[in-house]
């Protein structure tokens, strides 16, 4: 318990909020496993916490999936400058506050959105046809699995699927920081098309508030449930200069956004798909107008 106090405030919300099995716990454990290293704690101490976290989610959790969290997030914890986004700003808590007491709540997004649906069916397919049009390769799957492959290949199957990669893929593999054969990774990452922001903290009128604000900095194209408790905002950003998009998600992380969809490979919840356990990532804003 001392060692969580010492973390910084925002690394210790990691670790004290490990998710059960179903909601996300594979990729929680890279997700912890990297802030730790950024903090500068040893791999003894990055396994502890893993392993203290996995007795509890509900679960099976071998000691390959956690030596594979902590091996995996190393390199991402300290790459250069030249690819990542700039160092985490410090949460700005009056001005996230301001923001959400003028902006609107989840209602407001969902009367602002340009395309509403006039059933209650999922529209996975047609929202993916105008976010990706043409045939391009993409990387669908879950937690525990994924594949690369054609836009046609996945026709029909999207709306039971839970996460998808926001960009467009350049190969069905491509060789992962360890040098292995990935379905999905940065090396078979194409470039951004979209930037999705995530808030996790707070109310859901809360994360809607902070799209609505940040869509008066960059288009926003979508903004999906991720079937727990956060909304993902997709941002269109297709050959918009990466250190303006920098400056945008920075911005966006000043105000509580989650930094790891700054990765171009990192899945995020598929439009009006099914979560793991079943419930509707439901689409509250989509404005196809914005996409090239």
């Amino acid at each position: 318990m001392s060692t969580i106090v010492r973390l910084p405030l925002w690394c210790a919300d990691i670790i004290a909020n490990p998710p059960r099995s179903g909601e996300g716990f594979h990729p929680w454990m890279f997700r912890a496993a990297r802030a730790l290293w950024k903090c500068g704690r040893t791999e003894n101490d990055i396994r502890a916490v893993l392993e203290n976290a996995a007795a509890t989610c509900g679960r099976y959790v071998s000691s390959r999936e956690i030596e594979d969290a902590i091996r995996n997030s190393r390199g991402g914890a300290f790459e250069s400058a030249s690819v990542r986004c700039r160092p985490r700003p410090t949460i700005n808590y009056e001005q996230r506050e301001a923001i959400i007491a003028k902006a609107g709540g989840l209602v407001d997004t969902w009367e602002a959105s340009p395309v509403r649906p006039q059933d209650n069916k999922p529209h996975t397919e047609a929202i993916i046809d105008q976010l990706f049009p043409g045939n391009p390769l993409l990387c669908v799957g879950s937690a525990k699995h994924c594949r690369t492959a054609p836009r046609e290949e996945w026709r029909g199957k999207l709306t039971g699927l839970p996460l998808l990669v926001p960009n467009p893929m350049t190969a069905t593999t491509g060789k992962n920081q360890n040098g292995e054969v990935s379905n999905r990774c940065l090396d078979n990452t194409g470039a951004r098309r979209f930037l999705v922001v995530e808030f996790d903290t707070g109310k859901i009128d809360d994360h809607a508030a902070l799209l609505l604000h940040l869509a008066e900095r960059a288009p926003l194209t979508l903004v999906v449930f991720s079937g727990a408790k956060s909304l993902h905002g997709w941002f269109y950003c297709a050959d918009v200069a990466e250190e303006k998009i920098s400056r945008f998600f920075s911005y966006a992380v000043s105000l509580g956004a989650d930094r790891a969809t700054w990765t171009r490979c990192q899945f995020v919840r598929m439009p009006d798909g099914l979560r793991e356990n079943g419930k509707r990532q439901v689409v509250y804003f989509f404005n196809p107008g914005v996409v090239k």
